[in-house]
């Protein structure tokens, strides 16, 4: 375990939340329309499949995070486990790319709820486009005048999503048709295994605490707890966030608004004011997590320049902030936002982030006596992330090759990048080892 130098001041609840939180952010407000488009009656068993995966893997992280507390979290592990190669260098350079998917994934999902209070500009491509732009840009701004600004608030953010979401949930459970839901209605086994692995990314962000294991009281206790109760919160709010949606309204309407289909979900319980409420609110989550993943990006492009894995530009920084990887994170986020539509993004952002997660699992299995772990779980581990990629790029190659070579792009950069400019130019690979 690493000396630890900086004071110790998140208490159990407070890593709970910034997992809860990295989950519960635009994710689930964006995916959900998706998952019902493939898993029909059986959403819920998607969500809880795609769960499974994610509480496997939480597992790693926490023995990881017990032995190698750092605020560089899942970089740091592949390097343990990988001893600084080709390889743990282009995972993290496809981690920061991973993150640009999902602030593109947000910012979409903002502009989808936008437009509901603007329909006569639902069809304006033009608006669409405004409105992801918007949520980029906007964020960024706040991340470069004062990064503090909307993470002093992250709790309270965190505590009304879930609130709000419970309030659909139990206002709903009443107005639940069990005939919607019946196996009858299901899609194809492996179509609701395919909606599992596509709405991962909404699992996405429990290995945020491993970046806080540093400041966490009592580590040894709280570290694993944080881990598993967060991710088991999570799997239950979006199988109930899913029954409800499924049991209370026709699929036809759910899918017709795919885009904004949780705010459709509240209207049967709560009518018109649940539907402005739901669009409020993911206005509100996908923007505060688009201002949290930019500014941990840019943190994580800083980190990583100083070790040499991007250019020297990135590790700039002025009053406490990496202006610059700030910068460069919001000019590709653009980029990609507003030229992949949110069924893509949804698949890149999954894909990324099971092959990472796979990645992090098997560090954990080279790691498993250094680290306690139980062999036989961190290889179920890396098996179930593994599967769950395969699969999610099996069915994504049949109906959009797009998305699957978009994938396998990011996977060449990273690759290539690292190669040409981490070790001919930066040779980082000579500078450090465990």
């Amino acid at each position: 375990m690493s000396k630890n130098t900086i004071p110790r001041t998140i208490s159990l609840y407070g890593a709970v939340s910034i997992g809860v939180g990295g989950m519960v952010g635009g994710g689930i407000f964006a995916v959900l329309g998706e998952a019902v488009s493939l898993a029909h009656g059986a959403t819920a068993v998607a969500f809880a499949l795609a769960g499974l995966v994610a509480l496997l893997t939480s597992y790693s992280y926490a023995r990881l995070s017990l032995t190698y507390q750092s605020q560089g979290g899942t970089v740091v592990f592949i390097d343990h486990a990988f001893k600084h190669s080709l390889l743990s260098s282009s995972m993290s350079f496809l981690l920061w790319l991973s993150y640009l998917v999902t602030i593109s994934l947000y910012a979409v999902a903002f502009a989808s709820y936008a437009l509901t209070f603007y329909p006569q500009w639902g069809s304006s491509v033009w608006a669409h486009h405004f409105f992801i732009s918007i949520a980029i840009i906007l964020p960024a701004a706040i991340n470069l005048l004062s990064a503090t600004f909307v993470s002093r608030s992250e709790t309270l953010i965190v505590v009304t999503k879930v609130v709000l979401l419970l309030l659909i949930i139990f206002s709903s459970i009443p107005y639940i048709e069990p005939e919607r839901l019946s196996p009858h209605r299901w899609g194809g086994s492996f179509s609701i295994l395919v909606a599992g692995m596509i709405i991962f990314v909404a699992y996405e962000g429990f290995e945020l605490i491993a970046n806080a294991a540093e400041e966490i009281k009592q580590p040894q206790k709280n570290i694993t707890r944080a881990f598993y109760y967060s991710v088991v919160l999570v799997i239950v709010l979006y199988v109930l966030i899913a029954l409800v949606a499924v049991g209370t309204v026709d699929e036809p309407v759910l899918l017709k608004a795919k885009d904004y289909a949780l705010a459709i979900a509240a209207k049967p319980a709560m009518g018109q004011a649940g539907f402005t409420l739901v669009a409020v609110a993911a206005l509100l989550a996908t923007f505060s997590a688009i201002n949290a993943t930019i500014y941990g990006n840019a943190r994580l492009g800083y980190i990583l320049a100083k070790e040499g894995e991007l250019p020297e530009l990135l590790d700039r920084e002025k009053r406490n902030i990496p202006f610059v990887g700030v910068l460069v994170t919001v000019a590709l986020s653009l980029i990609l936002a507003n030229s992949i539509n949110l069924d893509e993004i949804a698949i890149i952002g999954s894909a990324s982030f099971l092959f990472v997660f796979f990645v992090v699992n098997l560090s954990a299995v080279k790691l498993y006596k250094k680290i306690g772990a139980k062999l036989a779980v961190v290889i179920a581990a890396s098996f179930a992330s593994l599967l769950a990629l395969i699969i999610l790029l099996t069915r994504t190659w049949q109906s959009n090759p797009r998305a699957v070579w978009i994938f396998i792009a990011f996977i060449v950069i990273a690759l290539i990048f690292e190669w040409f400019y981490g070790r001919l130019v930066r040779k980082h690979f000579l500078q450090r080892s465990y």
